[in-house]
């Protein structure tokens, strides 16, 4: 991943859908605002999207398609919980995503990958967001 990919990734608001009122924002390199850190409990957690692959636009109706199937298996998942949210870059760009409870990254880095993901945010309880970087 280029630098200025990988400044971008750090530099998004990664916004999280709690209910019809309540938004909570992640930030990479920063611990969990106090209402994300109690819906999360000891779980570990995850921001991640299926659209646009490699970090390239593609159709909506591709992006949509393919959301709806990381979603249901996200949702057939044991003991995982998903809630909307919004990643909004500083440029402008962004993507609607998926805010994963109960989730680890064995599971999750294979869902990345299998819709093209670079990169998503993580973390466990009481730490801070981290940034993971897929290996191709």
């Amino acid at each position: 991943m280029d630098e200025a990919l990988l400044e971008a990734f750090h530099a998004t608001a990664y916004h999280v859908c709690l209910d019809t009122v309540t938004w909570a924002t992640i930030r990479v390199d920063l611990p969990l605002p106090p209402q994300l850190a109690a819906a999360i409990g000891s779980r570990p957690w995850a921001f991640i999207t299926a659209w646009n692959p490699q970090a390239r636009r593609r159709p909506p109706a591709e992006n949509l398609a393919a959301q709806r199937e990381l979603l249901a298996t996200l949702q057939d998942q044991p003991g995982v919980a998903v809630h909307p949210a919004l990643g909004v870059g500083t440029s402008g760009w962004s993507e609607p995503s998926l805010f994963v409870i109960g989730a680890g990254t064995h599971v999750l880095d294979k869902l990345a990958r299998a819709h093209g993901q670079l990169a998503y945010v993580h973390g466990e309880a009481g730490s801070a967001a981290l940034l993971r970087v897929l290996d191709r």
